[in-house]
């Protein structure tokens, strides 16, 4: 296992109340802050590849549904009416 030094600066203090009200040393909370920033920047980076794939398979020509289609459709089951779903059509090539 490697080590790595960090330099805390001001957050010393905070990082070291919120671990001992966490329940936590220190090194605990440093570490579970850590794993979660990575999760979280792993899984932001999979939603904007997925987004992007998508995007890009409507550019090429996608069957999408409009954003008035749909909207119309939200808010007809809102109000408890039972509308059919929009059929989606072939996209527009957007710029881009």
């Amino acid at each position: 296992m490697s080590t790595t030094t960090i330099r805390l600066g001001e957050l010393k203090e905070r990082v070291a109340a919120a671990a001992e009200q966490a329940g936590k040393s220190t090194h605990a909370y440093i570490l579970d802050a850590i794993g979660e920033s990575v999760a979280r920047d792993e899984h932001r980076a999979q939603f904007v590849g997925s987004a992007l794939a998508r995007r890009a398979a409507v550019q090429a020509g996608g069957r999408t549904v409009s954003f008035e289609d749909m909207q119309a459709h939200a808010r007809a089951l809102a109000d408890g009416e039972g509308a059919a779903a929009p059929r989606a059509r072939p996209g527009a090539k957007a710029p881009g």
